[in-house]
C-alpha cells in the first residue's frame, strides 16, 4: 500500500497580518508619537494602545521605526500625493502648500519630522528612511518637475534635485526648528525657483 502523500502545511494564522490589527498598530504609533515624542515611543506602549500582543508586533515589524515608516507611507499616499496629472507651475505651487500644511497640521507630518531627526544619528534609520520613503518620493517629485519642464511650464534655474531641495528645504527647516511656516513661503519659493520660461 503506497504511503499517503503528506498534506501541505497550513500557514499559521498568526503569520498573517490581520488588517484591523495592523491599522490599529499604525494608528497607535502615530498617536503616541504626537502625544509623547519619538524618544518615549515604545513597542510596549504601541501594543497596549492597539490592543495587540507585543510579540505580534515584533512578528510583523522589526522596530518602531519600521512601524512609523509604514504609517508615514500610507498617510502620505492618501493625504499628500505627488501630482500625477499634467504638471503646471500652479500644481507644483499647490503641492508645496499642501506639504507645508502636512508638516504643521497632520499627525503624519510629525512622523516625517521625527524620522528626519532620528536619521541624523542612527544609520539604520537613515538607510531605511531613504530606501522606503525619501527615495521613492524624490523619484515622483523629480518626474513631476521634469514633465513640467518638458511641457514648457517652468524653467528652473537649478538642476532637478537642487530645485527640489531648494523648494522643500526651507519648509522642512521651519518645521524642524519649531518656527511657523510663513503663509506665502510656498508661493515665494515657487515664484523664485520655477518662473515659467519667458518667450
Amino acid at each position: 500500500m503506497p504511503a499517503a502523500s503528506p498534506q501541505p502545511r497550513r500557514p499559521r494564522a498568526g503569520s498573517r497580518r490581520d488588517e484591523a490589527a495592523r491599522l490599529a498598530v499604525l494608528h497607535a504609533a502615530d498617536d503616541l508619537l504626537v502625544e509623547h515624542g519619538f524618544g518615549a515611543l515604545t513597542v510596549e506602549a504601541i501594543a497596549r494602545r492597539a490592543g495587540v500582543a507585543k510579540q505580534t508586533i515584533y512578528r510583523w515589524w522589526p522596530s518602531k521605526v519600521e512601524i512609523l515608516l509604514d504609517t508615514l507611507i500610507e498617510d502620505s499616499d492618501k493625504r499628500l500625493p505627488v501630482p500625477t496629472e499634467r504638471p503646471t507651475a500652479e500644481s507644483i505651487r499647490g503641492y508645496l502648500g499642501d506639504f507645508a500644511r502636512f508638516l504643521t497640521d497632520d499627525p503624519a507630518g510629525k512622523v516625517l519630522l521625527a524620522l528626519i531627526a532620528e536619521a541624523q544619528h542612527d544609520p539604520h534609520t537613515a538607510k531605511s528612511f531613504h530606501t522606503r520613503y525619501l527615495g521613492p518620493r524624490r523619484d515622483q517629485e523629480r518626474d513631476m518637475l521634469a514633465r513640467a519642464i518638458d511641457a514648457g511650464e517652468v524653467s528652473p534655474r537649478l538642476g532637478l534635485d537642487a530645485t527640489i531641495d531648494a523648494l522643500v528645504g526651507p519648509i522642512v527647516y521651519c518645521a524642524l526648528t519649531g518656527s511657523s511656516i510663513p503663509r506665502d513661503l510656498a508661493d515665494t519659493l515657487a515664484e523664485g525657483l520655477l518662473r515659467p520660461r519667458s518667450n
